[in-house]
């Protein structure tokens, strides 16, 4: 599942490249591309690869109204299409289309799988050090702060098993960014689900401007105190 906005220049390309590492696996596999009404034309392009590859599938929202928001809708209609493994990423190449058997593969022993920076094995390229102290930093406080062992909290390329979002509350979700990945982990930990890191390497986007910003950071410090006390 990739959620778009303004990726015209990524999304063929990374669903093409996405394809051949599902197909791999043997078992079967639809790609969804969830687009926030991009005005540079990616639910165009998304379209045409629909009409093109039997296996891609659009899912259009009228205006962006952020990350969280865009994977909720993204696994409802999943979900109601028969998807039993959910998987999320980016659509900008940071996470590699290659380690999506891995993540599948990790399934079959996990109901949460985490495509994780900060374990051994994983890594960060391509990003300056300010970034790399607020992403490592902000995992590291989330997970101080709540108390569970996971060392990549706020990394976005996860599988989930069907049964874990069937079981969560996803109507009371209410973070965005980093909070929202942060956020839908807790949940799964909080439930008893068995969640496991897999080692990856993390690279910047090819091309296209980065959908942080300052805000959504501001929102995941302001929120991960409270999840303490909202999710039981």
């Amino acid at each position: 599942m990739f959620p778009t906005y303004n990726e015209a220049e990524n999304v063929e390309a990374i669903v093409r490249a996405a394809l051949p590492h599902l197909a791999s696996t043997g078992i079967d596999h639809r790609v969804l591309v969830v687009d926030d009404g991009s005005p540079d034309g990616t639910g165009d392009l998304a379209d045409r690869l629909a009409a093109e590859i039997e296996a891609v599938h659009v899912l259009h929202r009228p205006r962006k109204e952020g990350i969280g928001p865009a994977y909720l809708a993204g696994f409802a209609h999943a979900m109601a299409n028969g998807a039993d493994l959910l998987l999320e990423m980016d659509a900008d190449f940071s996470h590699d289309p290659a380690d999506l058997p891995r993540l599948i593969e990790a399934a079959d022993r996990a109901d949460l799988v985490l495509g994780s920076r900060y374990v051994p094995g994983g890594g960060v390229t391509d990003w300056g050090l300010g970034r790399r102290l607020i992403s490592r930093g902000g995992s590291l406080y989330a997970r101080i702060l709540l108390g569970v062992p996971i060392h990549d909290l706020t990394g976005g390329f996860k599988c989930f098993r069907r049964e874990v979002l069937e079981r969560l509350d996803l109507k009371s979700v209410g973070t965005d960014g980093y909070g929202f990945q942060i956020e839908m982990t807790y949940r799964a930990i909080r439930a008893g689900f068995r969640v496991e890191e897999v080692p990856i390497v993390f690279r910047d986007r090819r091309v296209g401007a980065s959908k942080m910003s300052a805000r959504i950071a501001l929102e995941a410090f302001l929120k991960v105190p409270v999840l303490r006390f909202r999710v039981r």
